[in-house]
């Protein structure tokens, strides 16, 4: 359910302060970005604008929501919230213009993701919920592409609704999931919320609940005639592939197929390859083997580079909670406050590490191409333009430098202007058929797993000047 309460206590505190001292309705601009690229790869994939829009929608406080908030107490036992406050934030309609770059759109690290402008306070009150939204998603759905590009062209399909973060978070990795390539979910609900086709095979706890591991592959393929995947591993794996094709003769002489087996643990690229012996030999060529068990996009690649015999891969805890990295950690950044002239003030965070240094201004990403290949990314203050030919700057080694030619084409669109959506509106495949475009069009360096190309993304050079200006002025 959505609720203003998905927030931070301290946004709610600082909207008070905001209303207190004059000055909420004061418009800004804010950016949210991540700094550094996830799982030590070359690219990102964005994710959560939908739910972010969904959330937005529904922006509302109800009276049980005040009525809680006139509950809270300070440290001394005072009433938190001022009564006059409370009936503020019960008549607040949100006033905010967002700009997004689509769902699925392969960026980079320092890119906003989204541009929000609008009255302090109600740009304020969205941060939390919305950096929870894009964060999770757009880690999972990164992931998910590379899990992808690793199976080199075999299906993969998420698996990981028991292990995901709560329910909200397994419905969130599902839809990531199939934005960044999946075939599919074992999540029934998020089959039917986002139409994903939901797949499955059996646990071992049905082999257990029988004597012999042949009555059970032979009971469920009865039940399930033209949809049996059989987990061949709960006692000994060659011999439970032995005994998946005996049923599979059965199922044969009905007028069915066996649709594959399932392989869950041992050693995957042996085991893999004896099993497509075994089913060959038997007449069963077209048998999928499905394997699980822990996978990630190293062992994916590590298994086929040991010649493994796998058709499917089920993918589930290294992908919907990210494996070996938790958070994506993006940031939600004030960067310009509109004065009385009605000209922009720049804001900058100042930071010893010049990399975590915010960048000013109502920013813009600008992707130039070379027929279908994309060059490079441009951040850039629209309301300063370029200075000159496009040149970028990286914020975090201002030594590289790049020159951009060719065609362009800006980020990040309009997506919700005076309370509504605007712009056209786009699905969950249309995302996905943007993430495989988007992703056909880096060049194969940047989607290395380990050690890839760095895709060149920076400052517009007159950006970065005045970004340096400003930093030596702070200091």
């Amino acid at each position: 359910m959505n609720s203003p309460l998905q927030t931070d206590l301290y946004q709610l505190t600082m909207a008070a302060a905001y209303w207190h001292s004059g000055t909420a309705d004061q418009e800004s601009v804010f950016h949210a970005f991540f700094r550094q690229l996830p799982f030590g790869g070359g690219y990102a994939i964005a994710a959560g604008l939908e739910s972010v829009l969904e959330w937005v929608e529904t922006f509302h406080f109800a009276q049980h929501d005040i009525a809680y908030l006139g509950e809270l107490r300070t440290p001394r036992g005072e009433l938190m919230f001022p009564p006059e406050f409370l009936k503020f934030l019960s008549e607040l309609r949100l006033d905010l213009s967002i700009d997004a770059v689509a769902e699925g759109e392969p960026v980079f690290a320092h890119e906003p993701l989204l541009r929000v402008q609008g009255p302090i306070l109600h740009a304020q009150l969205v941060e939390t919920a919305l950096l929870n939204m894009v964060n999770f998603q757009t880690l999972v759905a990164t992931k998910a592409a590379r899990m992808v590009d690793a199976a080199g062209g075999a299906p993969v399909v998420e698996f990981g609704y028991r292990r995901a973060q709560g329910p909200d978070g397994a419905l969130s990795a599902s839809r990531a999931a199939w934005m960044g390539g999946c075939a599919g979910t074992s999540n029934v609900l998020a089959g039917q919320r986002y139409g994903i086709p939901v797949r499955g095979t059996h646990a071992h706890s049905w082999v257990m609940s029988f004597d012999e591991e042949t009555e059970a592959f032979d009971r469920y393929a009865e039940a399930m005639p033209d949809n049996s995947i059989l987990l061949v591993d709960t006692y000994d794996t060659l011999q439970g592939v032995r005994n998946a094709i005996l049923t599979a003769r059965k199922l044969r002489e009905r007028g069915h197929e066996l649709g594959g087996i399932r392989l869950d643990s041992g050693d995957l690229a042996w085991l893999s390859q004896q099993a497509r012996m075994l089913l060959d030999e038997a007449g069963f060529a077209e048998v999928k083997i499905v394997a699980s068990n822990d996978l990630d996009e190293s062992i994916i690649e590590s298994l086929r580079q040991q010649g493994a015999r796998i058709d499917v891969w089920g993918v589930g805890t290294r992908l919907v909670t990210g494996g070996d990295q938790a958070a994506l950690g993006g940031v939600y950044k004030l960067a310009a406050l509109r004065q009385p002239d009605g000209s922009w003030k720049p804001r900058i965070k100042r930071s010893e590490q010049s990399a975590k240094s915010s960048i000013p201004g109502r920013l813009q990403v600008r992707r130039f191409r070379n027929r279908s290949e994309w060059v490079g990314d441009a951040i850039y203050d629209e309301d300063r333009g370029f200075t000159g030919d496009p040149v970028i700057v990286d914020p975090a080694d201002p030594v590289r430098r790049k020159k951009l030619v060719g065609e362009s084409f800006d980020l990040l669109q309009p997506v919700w202007r005076g309370g509504r959506r605007v712009g056209a509106t786009q699905g969950l495949d249309e995302a996905r058929e943007r993430c495989r475009a988007g992703l056909a069009a880096l060049h194969p360096g940047v989607r290395r797993a380990v050690n890839p190309h760095r895709y060149p993304a920076g400052l517009e050079r007159g950006l970065w000047q005045y970004r340096e200006t400003l930093l030596e002025a702070r200091a």
